[in-house]
């Protein structure tokens, strides 16, 4: 059963997404500012047997007292890599932007839909289940395809590693996606819509500047000169592709 932590100071809404998400078998964990979330991840660090950790979800509201969602995020990518959905009301669109900033996978804005949420939910866990520890089997003919080179660049996909001339980079789930997709088929000019839906497999619907952040993100951790990228390069008006010049 898959561990969610919900973190929002109105209990209302805690109530209301504990409701959503044990209707659909999730075990739900409950706090109210990024304090309690951060006592709670702390509480129940350690892995499972699938090699996961042992809170598989955080849902994040931004606006919470004693400490924000934006400074829990910030102190939680300092240890864990698990999924986090910020939740925010429609005039956070900067928090929105910083939270993706400092490590946030998606965000959704309130009120939501629970359709929504839980399809978001969803995506993000099959997206960890993959990456963070669930067995892959890896057939005969994919197994010349696990390692992706482009330039200094390098990208296993059987252990999950990327490394930057031998050095080894942390990606979050996300940015992981995002690089792999442009290595795959680089020169290939991806728009930010169809990046999104490749990578979180959700429709693709006011989601360009999620996928910019991401992308400036990973420029940060590839690229010596991110202002003057080498390898993730952005086409004016059509979007971003991979290339080694």
């Amino acid at each position: 059963m898959y561990k969610i932590l919900v973190c929002d100071d109105e209990r209302d809404i805690v109530n209301a997404l504990k409701i959503y998400l044990t209707g659909e078998g999730y075990d739900v964990l409950e706090a109210y500012n990024g304090c309690e979330a951060l006592d709670i991840l702390n509480r129940c660090n350690g892995v499972n047997s699938d090699g996961t950790e042992a809170i598989h979800l955080v849902l994040m509201d931004i606006m919470m007292p004693q400490m924000d969602g934006i400074e829990a995020m910030v102190e939680l990518r300092k240890s864990y890599n698990i999924p986090v959905i910020l939740l925010t009301a429609k005039s956070e669109d900067m928090d929105k932007v910083l939270g993706l900033n400092v490590g946030a996978d998606d965000y959704i804005t309130k009120p939501f839909n629970p359709v929504e949420l839980i399809a978001r939910v969803k995506s993000q866990l099959r997206r960890y289940m993959m990456l963070g520890g669930a067995q892959m089997q890896v057939v005969p003919e994919e197994e010349a395809r696990q390692k992706l080179i482009i330039g200094g660049i390098e990208l296993d996909d059987r252990s999950k590693e990327v490394t930057l001339d031998g050095e080894n980079v942390n990606l979050t789930p996300r940015e992981y996606d995002i690089l792999k997709l442009l290595m795959k088929h680089p020169g290939k000019v991806y728009s930010p819509q169809e990046i999104y839906q490749e990578v979180w497999q959700d429709p693709a619907y006011g989601t360009e500047n999620t996928v910019a952040v991401h992308v400036r993100h990973l420029r940060e951790k590839l690229e010596y000169d991110p202002a003057n990228p080498r390898y993730l390069i952005a086409v004016w008006g059509h979007g971003y592709k991979m290339c080694d010049n």
